[in-house]
């Protein structure tokens, strides 16, 4: 009995060793399976922290246009607000109209930047079309409304609110030509017909230059000549600027064919007397300062057309020619 107990133990204590060995030699293969899973899951992390980061990125980059556009009309509201602000704020008309139409500007920037910022973001989208178009309504139609209406009590105000409407119905008409018109693969290197910032810009940077005309007139340090040029044209412009709106707006809806001037700088495409306009820009701004503002904008308003004009009497054709003087002959009979 004795000898069967020993047996059983010695077979039992041979089982464990065979056991155990068994488990020491799983053991180094069980650690590399664990340093396997570690650095796969390291990957793991390190690729999802990758993906978190391009998605905020892409976020950001679909946030940024609607922001900008969003600014514009932001602008647009604020320029609206101080212009037809009371007495309460502390301002005089002149510092009210200055800031609404430094606001429009500032509209113009964010304008100009949106669209840019879509195309590199690749976030152009039909949502943000419409939400520029209805920014630019606020910015550029309502808000130089409120500014002609404002700028001068030498006119009937019926006349003024009438001029007012006029210039929005074609701020109104223009960008909703614009978004039909214009195809997806255009260039925007032309305009047809008057852009709403420019028209905008041009009103607003006649009440940018009123301070500083009124400054010429009443301050004693400059010639008396120019002191005389100033109070003239400030008397003159509260009835050229109700003028120059009506204006405005037919070349707003009018058919000719302004350049972008933003894209053109943008894409790198200057010609030499491009070159040469932005030089004389400068200049002048350095010269005139506010003043170079509405000199500068009236010129971009008014150039195209008068060029177009000009262009089309001097390569007019012989047999348009002919064709004139066969009219007044039978006139004249």
């Amino acid at each position: 009995m004795s000898e069967l107990k020993r047996e059983f133990q010695s077979s039992s204590e041979s089982d464990d060793g065979e056991l155990n060995g068994h488990d020491l030699a799983a053991a180094p293969e069980s650690d590399a399976d664990d340093g396997i899973d570690v650095e796969d899951s390291k990957a793991v992390r390190r690729a999802n922290r990758k993906k978190r980061r391009r998605k905020r990125r892409q976020l950001m980059l679909a946030v940024l246009p609607t922001s900008l556009t969003l600014g514009n009309g932001v602008c647009g509201l604020g320029a609206i607000a101080i212009a037809v602000s009371g007495e309460e704020i502390g301002w005089s008309l002149e510092q009210k109209l200055f800031t609404a139409g430094a606001l429009i500007f500032g509209g113009m920037l964010f304008d100009a930047l949106d669209g840019s910022a879509a195309r590199l973001a690749g976030q152009e989208s039909e949502f943000g079309a419409q939400l520029d178009s209805l920014c630019d309504a606020v910015t550029f139609g309502t808000a130089p409304a409120v500014i002609i209406w404002r700028i001068t009590d030498a006119l009937p105000q019926r006349f003024l609110w009438a001029v007012g409407v006029l210039f929005t119905l074609a701020v109104l008409i223009r960008l909703a030509r614009f978004n039909v018109e214009t195809d997806e693969g255009d260039s925007h290197h032309t305009f047809e017909g008057l852009p709403s910032p420019a028209a905008a810009g041009t009103v607003a940077s006649f009440a940018i230059a009123m301070p500083e005309l009124k400054s010429i007139a009443s301050d004693g340090s400059y010639p008396e000549w120019m002191a005389w040029l100033a109070q003239k044209t400030l008397e003159g412009s509260h009835y050229f600027i109700p003028a120059l709106a009506g204006v405005l707006a037919y070349l707003m809806v009018s058919r000719y064919q302004f350049p972008h001037l933003f894209a053109q700088y943008a894409s790198g495409k200057r010609s030499p007397h491009q070159i040469g306009q932005a030089m004389f820009v400068i200049g002048g701004v350095f010269l005139l300062h506010w003043l170079a503002v509405p000199i500068l904008l009236c010129i971009y308003a008014f150039g195209t057309p008068i060029r177009t004009h000009l262009r089309r009497s001097f390569n007019r054709e012989p047999s348009d020619l002919a064709s004139v003087d066969q009219v007044d002959e039978t006139l004249e009979n």
